[in-house]
């Protein structure tokens, strides 16, 4: 009988073990999984950029150019008259006044036929007083009927001609003299002389090449630029309007300021080939710092916008949409906003329309922006801080209040 009990027990126990190695193996799947079980993706944060604030401002309206220096008045003087060059009267690198002595050609040729032209007037004057007497007679008979009609008439033709003579006496002497000033030659105007060009002693001939010297007017001087065709409307309006526009020249690499002066004058056709025209402006040049055929950089002052919305350069961006800027939202998103552009002062850029004053824009920091991106502001700087010209009125308001809401901006991010 105790025979037959004992296979259930050994049953029984067997089956707490496996239950138990069960239980066990399902602890050991729930702690591995706890264990290797990842926390949730968080999403990315706001990304930190630099902001500023559209303000209201005054813009210069400025036309960069590349002008040549040229000079009011640039004179190679030329003999008028051959001879030997027997004086030269100037210093290379002088500066001359006008009239004032510059060489001498041998002048004896010339007051020898000046000489043998008044001794040919004092004949012809002595012929022309002799055929007036004789006139003088003659009529006296012929109005006694004492000769012929035609010997009276041929006397009064007899001295017209002689005087004709002496007139061309005068005019051959008149020749000589002016030969004879051709001989000494003067500075035609006042400047500065070249390099000589011939030595005395040199045979010249008339307007002989290279020419006796090079005079250059050094001050005032002129600018000679061109302007775009697309430009041009806007220098037009202001010249019939009668404005002083103010040039301004700077050295070939725009680091030293040369010249101030005024454009006075503008070509009146246009190049076919380059679409530009050419204008002029006058310098007074006291300094001669301004050098004849010398290339500058030319600023040409059109006008001075006022009242208009300035942003940073930096903020402007250029891509798929056009021009545009990341608008800065009350939610501390960003939105690409496309914009209007104005002219630019490289600092500063005006936006004509698409943003106003007191809105805020991204300056840095936008290499991943995106539309709709969650933004942190570093820093808030007023757009027209160190901009060209004065602010037109309101637009130190206007600043004072894009502070005060980027301020407030930051202070909803913070919290």
């Amino acid at each position: 009988m105790s025979e037959a009990t004992h296979p259930p027990e050994k049953r029984s126990g067997r089956g707490r073990v496996v239950i138990a190695v069960v239980v066990l193996v399902l602890i050991a799947l729930i702690v591995v999984h706890v264990i290797r079980k990842k926390e949730p993706a968080r999403g990315p944060g706001p990304q930190v950029v630099t902001v500023a604030t559209a303000t209201l401002g005054a813009m210069p309206v400025v036309l960069s150019e590349l002008g040549t220096v040229t000079p009011v008045a640039t004179v190679t003087v030329l003999p008028q008259l051959s001879g030997y060059l027997t004086a030269v009267g100037y210093r290379e690198g002088q500066d001359v006044e006008k009239g004032q002595f510059l060489a001498q050609i041998d002048p004896r040729q010339y007051e020898i036929s000046k000489q043998q032209a008044q001794a040919q007037l004092a004949k012809d004057e002595a012929s022309l007083a002799q055929a007036r007497t004789d006139l003088a007679r003659y009529a006296d008979l012929y109005q006694k009927r004492s000769i012929a009609e035609q010997t009276y008439f041929d006397q009064k033709f007899l001295v017209q001609q002689d005087e004709a003579a002496v007139k061309v006496d005068h005019a051959n002497i008149a020749q000589f003299d002016l030969d004879l000033d051709y001989c000494h030659i003067t500075s035609p105007v006042s400047g500065r002389v070249g390099l000589r060009l011939v030595d005395p002693g040199n045979y010249v001939t008339a307007s002989s090449s290279p020419g006796i010297a090079v005079i250059t007017t050094m001050k005032p001087t002129t600018v000679e630029f061109t302007v775009p065709q697309n430009s041009l409307g806007d220098v037009l309006q202001r010249v019939n309007a009668g404005a002083k526009m103010t040039v301004t020249a700077y050295s070939s690499d725009n680091t030293r300021e040369i010249g101030t002066g005024t454009l006075y004058a503008l070509n009146n056709q246009m190049a076919t080939a380059t679409g530009t025209v050419t204008l002029r402006a006058t310098f007074p040049n006291d300094d001669e710092a301004l050098f004849p055929n010398e290339f500058v950089n030319v600023k040409l002052l059109v006008d001075t916008m006022q009242n208009a919305v300035l942003v940073p350069t930096p903020a402007v961006q250029n891509g798929a949409p056009g021009d545009y800027v990341y608008l800065v939202n009350p939610d501390s998103t960003v939105s690409v906003h496309k914009v209007t552009l104005g002219p630019s002062d490289g600092k500063h850029t005006v936006i004509t329309s698409g943003l106003a004053a007191g809105n805020t824009v991204v300056t840095d920091g936008m290499d991943r922006l995106s539309d709709g991106a969650k933004i942190q502001a570093a820093q808030a700087s007023p757009a027209a801080s160190g901009a060209a010209g004065a602010s037109a009125p309101g637009g130190a308001s206007h600043a004072q209040h894009g502070h005060a809401a980027s301020a407030a901006s930051q202070a909803s991010q913070a919290s």
